[in-house]
């Protein structure tokens, strides 16, 4: 059974930078399909980020374009996201999540059958 812990959140100043991380366990995930999304309070979640399970393609929302990088550590089975240039309006939980065996990757949450628990990211000066 595929299990993923979100780490890396935090309280940052506009302007600054996060990397989240994305820990598999269970399972490796070089078949896996992997997204990031955000749910900010009174928001529907959100997608920000996707890659490919061949962990050569990558998608973005316009909302982070040009702000944000995934990557997979397979000898680590862990994903990260890296955020620049954060601004108060990317504050939010975000979730990373997987599905094994998709084709690409989505920004849409239905797709996804495995979450993790979330990591809470406050941009405030």
């Amino acid at each position: 059974q595929l299990q993923l812990v979100e780490s890396g959140g935090g309280l940052v100043q506009p302007g600054g930078s996060l990397r989240l991380s994305c820990a598999a366990s269970g399972v490796a995930l070089d078949y896996y399909a992997i997204g990031w999304f955000r749910q900010a309070p009174g928001k529907e979640r959100e997608g920000v980020a996707c890659l490919f399970r061949t962990g050569t393609t990558q998608l973005y929302a316009d909302s982070m374009k040009d702000r944000l990088t995934v990557s997979k550590d397979n000898a680590k089975n862990t994903v990260y996201l890296q955020m620049n240039s954060l601004r108060p309006e990317d504050a939010a939980i975000y979730y990373c999540a997987a599905q094994f065996d998709l084709v690409g990757c989505q920004l849409t949450p239905d797709v996804y059958g495995y979450w993790g628990q979330g990591t809470q990211v406050t941009v405030s000066s």
